[in-house]
């Protein structure tokens, strides 16, 4: 396994023989964060979006090279190619290609065209607008970073949007999520059921040192309603630590932080607040009111599972998305986190712990895939799909 070297540790407890490349996670994510927040306020200033989006990208641009020679070592020999990053699928597939070796998407929202990702966009407009903005994604750097490395590996140049040209290598792309998180979403696909099948989020749900702890602090008092927000940095913790916990006096619950990465400060300021690093979700969540997260997909499904209600603040638009449809489901509700402030807090939280909510989410539990089942399937259909392909028929 190769993963962004700041998290080879977290990786290494599963899988031992973890690799780092490319650059750190976390130095990105700052810049992300700055170029979402922009686009969601300021999309008319072009030139400070370029700026941002440079910045964004510069780390994984000047890691490109780096990264490719790290994967074709890797892969010398191996049976199968599996990528699980959205941007660097074009990167994995070229390798796999030099390697004459079948490759495995794994997708944690739908990424091929469809009309059920945007459920407020009429099917058709929304297909195309997924397939222009693929269609887009030839452009830019990415064209530039990915020609060099076909270069370098000897492989003729390519041609049309990348996302196409995966599609066209027939891989399998495991969707990690659940069906039932986008009703018509199977039948739409149905063409490719056996290519693109659903085994749900894909979670870990490791123990941490801080579980006993926080559980005893739960069952001292009312379930709490959780709050974190994974690998995206907040900009001002110590203003969300303290909207946080003036939203929830007002309405007369304790509240769970998860700091993350996020530094929220002295954690003995506010009695019905409890900070925390990090938290086995899987184990907490069960025992809380509600969750309000960034909308990833890991913790969106957590949130699902063990039903109860979501509130997603999101950064991006993937997460967004999601956002979208926590509220067409009807167990949750969303908004950008750059536009929630003490009293959207207030108005969200009244609105999703509602009783109908509680009732809704527990029903949609019931339907997720259990974790142990989806990692057992997803692993059957990886080494199913290896052993279907023969080098000569790569």
């Amino acid at each position: 396994m190769a993963v962004p070297p700041d998290l080879v540790s977290y990786a290494a407890a599963a899988v031992p023989e973890t690799v780092g490349f490319g650059s750190d996670l976390q130095s990105m994510m700052d810049a992300y964060r700055d170029f979402w927040t922009g686009f969601f306020r300021r999309p008319w200033q072009l030139r400070e979006m370029n700026k941002l989006l440079h910045e964004m990208w510069q780390p994984l641009n000047e890691s490109w090279g780096e990264m490719s020679r790290t994967l074709t070592t890797l892969t010398d020999g191996a049976d199968l190619l599996l990528t699980s990053n959205v941007g660097f699928e074009v990167q994995a597939a070229n390798v796999a290609e030099y390697q004459r070796i079948p490759l495995a998407t794994l997708h944690w929202y739908p990424m091929r065209p469809n009309g059920q990702l945007a459920p407020f966009l009429p099917a058709p407009l929304a297909r195309s607008a997924m397939a222009t903005y693929d269609w887009l994604s030839r452009g830019g750097w990415a064209r530039k970073v990915e020609a060099e490395q076909r270069r370098e590996l000897g492989l003729p140049k390519a041609g049309g949007p990348w996302p196409q040209r995966v599609v066209d290598r027939d891989p399998l792309e495991i969707q990690a999520y659940d069906e039932v998180c986008f009703p018509g979403l199977a039948d739409e696909w149905s063409t490719w059921r056996t290519q693109r099948p659903f085994v749900g989020a894909l979670t870990l749900e490791l123990d941490t040192d801080a579980d006993d702890e926080v559980a005893s602090w739960i069952g001292a008092g009312a379930p709490p309603i959780f709050f974190g927000f994974g690998s995206m940095p907040v900009e001002s913790p110590s203003e969300t630590l303290a909207m946080i916990a003036s939203a929830c006096a007002r309405l007369g619950e304790r509240a769970l932080v998860c700091a993350g990465w996020d530094d929220f400060g002295s954690i003995d300021q506010y009695d019905h607040v409890k900070v925390v690093g990090v938290v086995n979700f899987a184990a907490i969540f069960p025992l809380c009111r509600a969750v309000v997260h960034h909308g990833g997909s890991g913790t969106t499904a957590l949130g699902l599972r063990a039903g109860v209600p979501t509130l997603i603040l999101s950064t991006d638009a993937n997460q967004a998305l999601w956002g979208s449809q926590i509220k067409r489901l009807k167990v949750g509700t969303g908004r950008r986190f750059s536009g929630a402030d003490e009293e959207t807090l207030v108005s969200d939280l009244r609105t999703i712990l509602q009783p109908r909510y509680r009732t809704r989410v527990r029903e949609l539990s019931t339907q997720m895939t259990k974790p142990a089942e989806g990692a057992a399937l997803a692993a059957t259909l990886v080494e199913d799909f290896a052993r279907s392909k023969t080098v000569g028929a790569r």
